[in-house]
């Protein structure tokens, strides 16, 4: 046993003396080895990112310590991307001896970081060029490894004892200009204190976020506010993508960070007061967001990454429970879930976004609801999307309506349509308008028509239809833009009456919220609104409802169209001012206008809206007689006499 201790406390004395020997080695070498360490950023910063990096002055200070002077990145042909005057590090000696760069404490003074684009060059190009190495399938794949390794790196290079002082960042782009002068950073005892002047083209303000920090133990609870007055302003977003925002304080909490069982977790939460966006994509006034709160929980696995259920988003009085996932174990799989659990329907009216919802102001309603959604689209498997939306109510009715009184369906009304922002003349909705015609009197033909071409299933949904809404769904996905929509009458009906034609998410997000209290209350029948719909739908150029329409193209009743004029007025519903565009200079439609006049036909034939005998009068030939026809652009002009010139519609179908 002696000679076996012998042998270990022997090993020990050689293993002490060799680490020994290289802390020796590594004290008088140490500059050498800076510099060739420098050398080495020199060459490769020319070679691969066509840059000259440079370092003024370079040296130790005791065994981790190192101070660099002069420290300067500039791209060739291009605007110097950081110019650093002093910085002063020291690294953890035994983490570094383990292969891992953990920074112990940090000192900048002066400098700038700067990122430009004047025309089409970017000084910072080179960085963000893809990297085309091979990779491993399996690290790639492994979401919760990379993101733990990548955090942990971050924060080992983030140092418990830090100074900060005259740290400018730059953003020019082509003259939009922002910049961010730290004037003050300090880490210490864990606690984080910064003053910060920020100035762009069109404001400048003071920052200041404080509170506590700790990278070691992978945690934080920091606030962002202005130490001004009033709200802090986002800079560069009002003048590269016209979003002007702003907030009154932020604060954001890191819980945990951590890895186990092959899972990687991110707790924590975030919350801000009084946000407000302006967007002409989002509203036509400002949004308002009062108070909000994210709790939140990201979770990822080896082959998905998702903000797990137990996370909760709060919008003032709302809740919500978010899922959001996205999974290629097999298939690539885009996950999308949200509960918010029994809450009372006045809480969830006064909670909605001021500025995002102005048809609801005033509005009053009783009882409780919940409400699901589920979403799940497999990139492998598009027609396998799954969209469901439940809402479940208990005793929930209106009392009182906002700006957007429903009933007003049920009664007399004028209505005006706005184009372009231009108010319309008024139409009077109801009788005493001579041009209103009651249901009974509209043609069956026109009126089976229209439904086929705008909402088949107009009479058994309830606003909605599901399969139109995945179908609306994929061709967004597949055109990345929103390029279709899911509209049925109801929605026009509510785009029509209350809202506009604007095309922002404020009108969407009011037109389907009304269209749900309007159908499943049942505040106006299904008969009403169609009525009221062939009523004010725009059918030409300051054409207004069917009874100004039948007369504007074909001098009769509504109740005396034909099949083939029935047919012409449903098919223009979606582009009724350029009806015009339709026909030739001979008068005749073209092909692709006769085309899906046959495909309607077709249709309602195979869906037994119309017999063969209804077809029999096609033979008479389709003609414009009215006002419409000093719109068309003919090779000879006539007097506008309905028999003197006839605008032929094919009619072999």
């Amino acid at each position: 046993m002696r000679t076996r201790k012998q042998k270990i406390i022997l090993c020990s004395k050689i293993i002490a003396m060799l680490i020994l020997l290289l802390f020796i080695c590594f004290y008088f070498f140490r500059n050498i080895l800076l510099e060739q360490l420098l050398s080495k950023a020199t060459v490769k910063a020319a070679t691969e990112y066509n840059c000259n990096f440079t370092v003024r002055k370079a040296s130790f200070e005791g065994m981790s310590g190192v101070e660099l002077s002069g420290i300067v990145l500039a791209p060739k042909n291009a605007d110097t991307l950081f110019n650093i005057q002093k910085i002063k590090t020291s690294v953890n000696f035994w983490r570094l001896f383990l292969g891992e760069v953990q920074l112990g404490t940090l000192m900048i003074n002066k400098g700038y970081v700067q990122l430009t684009q004047k025309g089409k060059v970017k000084n910072f190009t080179a960085f963000i060029k893809k990297d085309n190495t091979g990779t491993n399938d399996n690290d790639k794949r492994n979401y919760a490894s990379f993101a733990y390794r990548i955090i942990t790196k971050v924060l080992n290079l983030i140092p418990t004892d830090m100074n900060v002082e005259n740290l400018v960042f730059k953003l020019d782009d082509n003259g939009k200009k922002a910049s961010i002068d730290i004037k003050k950073l300090v880490l210490v005892n864990k606690q984080l204190e910064t003053a910060i002047d920020v100035q762009t083209n069109t404001f400048s303000q003071r920052w200041k976020i404080k509170g506590m920090a700790d990278p070691r133990h992978k945690k934080a609870d920091i606030r962002f506010f202005n130490i001004d007055s009033g709200a802090i302003k986002l800079p560069y977003f009002d003048e590269r993508h016209n979003l002007i925002s702003s907030f009154d304080s932020i604060r954001l909490n890191v819980d945990s960070i951590e890895k186990s069982s092959g899972e990687f977790y991110l707790d924590g939460f975030a919350s801000i007061t009084n946000l407000k966006i302006n967007h002409p994509k989002i509203a036509r006034q400002d949004v308002v967001i009062k108070n909000a709160r994210f709790d939140y929980r990201f979770l990822l696995g080896s082959d998905f990454i998702s903000v797990d259920s137990s996370s909760t988003i709060q919008l003032n009085k709302i809740k919500l429970h978010p899922y959001i996932a996205y999974e290629t174990e097999e298939d690539t799989i885009y996950k999308l879930k949200v509960a918010i659990p029994k809450m009372k329907a006045q809480d969830f009216i006064t909670s909605l976004p001021d500025g995002l919802f102005t048809h609801f102001q005033g509005m009053e309603a009783m009882g409780n609801f919940e409400y699901q959604l589920n979403f799940k689209f497999n990139k492998n498997k598009p027609n396998q999307l799954v969209f469901d939306s439940n809402l479940k109510k208990e005793n929930l009715r209106i009392t009182k309506y906002g700006e957007a009184n429903l009933n007003k369906l049920n009664s007399e009304f004028t209505y005006r349509a706005i184009i372009k922002d231009v108010l319309q003349r008024p139409i009077l909705v109801g009788i005493a308008n001579p041009n209103y015609v009651t249901l009974d009197q509209i043609s069956p033909f026109l009126q089976k028509s229209v439904l086929t071409s705008e909402d088949p299933s107009f009479f058994n949904h309830r606003g909605f239809i599901n399969e139109a809404f995945k179908q609306s769904i994929l061709k967004n996905i597949r055109t990345k833009k929103f390029s279709r929509g899911a509209s049925t009458i109801s929605m026009q009906l509510i785009k029509n009456v209350f809202l506009t034609r604007e095309k922002t998410l404020s009108r969407k997000l009011e037109e389907i919220l009304l269209v749900y209290l309007l159908e499943n209350n049942r505040i106006a029948t299904k008969t009403r609104m169609l009525e009221v719909y062939f009523n004010i739908i725009e059918w030409g150029p300051n054409v207004y409802g069917i009874g100004e329409a039948s007369a504007f193209y074909f001098q009769k009743k509504p109740s005396d169209l034909t099949l083939n004029e029935c047919l012409y007025l449903a098919r223009i519903i979606p582009s009724p001012s350029k009806f015009m565009y339709q026909f030739d200079d001979e008068g005749k439609l073209k092909g692709y206008a006769v085309n899906q006049e046959r495909f309607f036909q077709k249709l309602m034939l195979r869906r037994g809206l119309l017999t063969a005998e209804d077809t029999i009068g096609q033979s008479v030939p389709f003609s414009i007689s009215g006002r419409a026809r000093s719109f068309l652009k003919l090779k000879v002009k006539d007097s506008l006499v309905a028999d003197s010139t006839v605008v032929v519609l094919p009619t072999t179908f």
